[in-house]
């Protein structure tokens, strides 16, 4: 597991897989073979100073790695449990890592294996169903619009 602080955001830290993409995934959609690696973040709670992405990034990547298939772009992955105790963030959002630098969606490996980085987001429920009802092309355009702040795992949910 990678993990990284001192970023363009004060306080963010941000965590990431860093052998998933040796694991054969597929496109869902396409039946393309994908290589990925997970990105989570988020800021530090007293008394938690890690927080639940170290884990939450496992338990993710041992769902993909069971049943083989990639998490794309405006997936939602529903968790057995909110992000933090009493909280409502129990779903996560595929997202392409746009806080980053653009060379940061994907790097290309000596061996020629092409790596996706796909940025899960957390969500309310509420934000969940609305990405599987409206699509996510419309939800981007709500985070946009909305502006919340993605690192807050005590956010509340989006206005939609």
């Amino acid at each position: 597991m990678g993990y990284f602080t001192g970023g363009v955001f004060d306080g963010v830290q941000s965590f990431a897989t860093t052998t998933l993409h040796q694991t054969h995934l597929v496109s869902p959609t396409t039946g393309e073979s994908q290589h990925l690696e997970l990105l989570g973040c988020t800021r530090p709670v007293a008394g938690d100073e890690y927080g639940p992405f170290p884990g939450v990034l496992e338990w993710v990547a041992e769902r993909l790695a069971a049943t083989g298939k990639a998490v794309l772009r405006g997936d939602v992955v529903s968790l057995p449990m909110p992000l933090r105790p009493g909280g409502t963030l129990a779903h996560l959002y595929a997202a392409m890592p746009v806080y980053f630098d653009d060379a940061f969606f994907s790097v290309d490996l000596e061996n020629g294996t092409h790596v996706s980085v796909a940025w899960l987001v957390p969500l309310h429920g509420v934000e969940a169903d609305y990405v599987t009802e409206r699509g996510w092309p419309v939800f981007e355009e709500e985070l946009t619009k909305q502006d919340p702040d993605l690192f807050d795992l005590g956010r509340p949910p989006m206005s939609l």
